[in-house]
């Protein structure tokens, strides 16, 4: 381990979710030393850089400090039921190519030793809709779900007034309807603009009835 930001996972819990970031800094060296600093308080348990490469900060048997307040599903300690990957960009880019060939590999390898599902892949903005945003818009969260290592919705019918019901079915913690739609299309559908509308309905529907809690 080379962050000291760590500690034991809570009643014993083991991870079944990890939570994607990016680190909103300007290189692989800062965010390494923001992530390592017993000063700042924060970790995650992967470190992945632009070229490819991925070196690990904190053991994933233990609880890495990378998710903060918020939830998933039933769960509200998120850091305790987590594996917490930075992706370095600085929120304004796309991700290269090595990069996402590398987190590739990496999820793969997680899931695997963990046994978590591709439902468990989430978003930090999906977790913390009223204040994260990670990893953003040019996130390839496509490109995972058609390689079984996340989840993708397909087009079908929804109403917009069970929106926010079918978002929290599918994990999505309360907040307001607001914040969830700008999280759900950051991840979904990141060139949507306006209002709540059929589609964001239709995609939030799909979701929860093929991957809420105890489905499937």
């Amino acid at each position: 381990m080379i962050s000291p930001n760590h500690g034991e996972r809570r009643g014993g819990v083991k991870p079944h979710l990890i939570v994607l970031h990016y680190t909103g800094m300007p290189s692989f060296a800062e965010s390494k030393a923001r992530l390592c600093d017993p000063v700042h308080e924060v970790s995650a348990h992967w470190l992945v850089d632009c070229d490819g490469r991925a070196e690990a900060l904190v053991d994933e048997s233990r609880r890495a400090w990378h998710a903060g307040a918020g939830g998933w599903g039933q769960v509200t300690d998120v850091n305790s039921a987590s594996i917490g990957i930075e992706m370095q960009n600085p929120g304004t880019m796309p991700f290269p190519e090595p990069q996402m060939a590398a987190l590739e590999l990496l999820l793969a390898g997680i899931m695997a030793r963990w046994g978590i599902r591709p439902e468990g892949v989430i978003a930090h903005s999906d977790m913390a809709p009223s204040r994260k945003a990670d990893p953003g818009k040019h996130f390839d969260w496509r490109r995972l779900a058609l390689a079984g290592l996340s989840v993708w919705p397909k087009a079908g019918l929804g109403v917009a007034a069970a929106f926010a019901l079918n978002a929290c079915r599918f994990g999505y913690p309360d907040a307001d309807e607001a914040a969830l739609l700008h999280a759900f299309r950051l991840r979904f559908r990141p060139w949507a603009k306006g209002p709540l509308d059929d589609m964001d309905a239709a995609l939030a529907a799909d979701l929860a009835d093929r991957f809420a809690p105890n489905v499937g």
